[in-house]
């Protein structure tokens, strides 16, 4: 079968490997319909220490059952399914408290890889994946973007506004404006945010984020753009939703808030340390870390993808084939799409 390998930085091409097979009883085979590439996958993209032929680290995926299991019974050949790219166990106390995202039983192997390709194998599937109404056909093309985007970037999205008990009526940050940032601002709106404030500095993302319900837009960085977004939120702001997984983007975050305010952060950290010790007078509520995929698709967001109320599907600017998967993340690198969407 084809799957994408990272060639060397700035480059990944299409390897013929073998089709994967079912290894534990909680397995799932999966032929992948649509897959996609994400902002964390051009650290690998970018980086001179990716060895050549290493396999890819996409995560997020739909597609339909192939086989199961002897212990798998929520799903069976020919569903339909969106495939997380965690794999929580729904059983453990992480995940009954709706953090599956940091599953305490699957430790060292919760996430996805490798999902740009044919066929995937996918572990502990009984609880993990979440099945779609119907079939692929059954679907415009429209709503098979905003199925995919329920796999990472929407569920990741709306984890920042929950982490940071976003409630009706408040003011709130999005610092970021990829697709997680995006699918942060849907999710604010969501959860009753009066007002949403994006901070970018691209006219394609910003028009975006104002669709979907953000309420104004800040371009200015550093010192100068925490004083105007204090400006127009008449104070600081109740949360700050980090999407972008930098220090800067910490600071920025921190920065913006009133004493007592609240951050969500899950842009994947690329710093080792941040001092917390200077938040201690400011009150500051932190909280962040990996999605809880099934629980908030299962619980609310495929309901609302379906019933139209929200449109993540959006984050999608442009589609390519897989033997395509180079233009795919060179697009993205360079910022001419905000996610790429691959049809297998």
């Amino acid at each position: 079968m084809k799957s994408a390998v990272y060639v060397k930085s700035g480059e990944v091409g299409i390897a013929n490997v073998d089709r994967p097979q079912i290894v534990e009883q909680d397995d799932a085979i999966i032929r992948i319909v649509r897959t996609c590439v994400c902002g964390s996958d051009l650290w690998s993209y970018r980086s001179e220490d990716t060895a050549p032929d290493t396999p890819n680290s996409g995560h997020e995926a739909i597609g339909i059952v192939e086989e199961v299991g002897s212990s798998v019974t929520t799903v069976k050949p020919g569903d339909f399914v969106i495939a997380p790219f965690t794999h929580g166990c729904g059983e453990c106390d992480a995940c009954r408290a709706g953090f599956d995202g940091s599953c305490d039983r699957h430790v060292s192997d919760n996430w996805s890889s490798g999902v740009q390709a044919e066929y995937i194998r996918f572990q502990y599937a009984d609880w993990a994946l979440v099945k779609i109404p119907g079939q692929p056909s059954d679907y415009s093309e429209g709503m098979l973007k905003s199925l995919l985007a329920l796999a990472d970037v929407m569920p990741t999205g709306y984890h920042a506004a929950r982490v940071a008990h976003v409630k009706p009526g408040d003011k709130v940050v999005v610092i970021g404006d990829g697709a997680v940032g995006q699918c942060a601002v849907i999710a604010a709106k969501m959860r009753g945010a009066s007002q949403i404030v994006l901070m970018s500095r691209h006219e394609d993302r910003q028009k975006m984020a104002l669709e979907s319900g953000a309420t104004a837009v800040v371009a200015e960085r550093g010192e100068e753009g925490i004083a105007k977004v204090r400006d127009i939120l008449g104070g600081g702001a109740d949360a700050a939703l980090e999407c972008v997984g930098s220090e800067a983007s910490i600071d920025q975050a921190l920065g913006v808030l009133h004493n007592g305010g609240r951050i969500g952060f899950v842009g994947l950290p690329h710093y080792d340390k941040h001092p917390l010790g200077s938040t201690f007078a400011q009150n500051t509520i932190i909280g962040g870390g990996s999605a809880s995929v099934t629980t908030y698709d299962k619980q609310i967001l495929l309901k609302a993808v379906l019933d139209g109320d929200i449109n993540p599907g959006r984050v999608f600017t442009d589609t390519y084939s897989l033997d395509d998967i180079n233009q795919a993340y060179k697009d993205m690198d360079e910022r001419k799409a905000i996610k790429s969407m691959i049809v297998v």
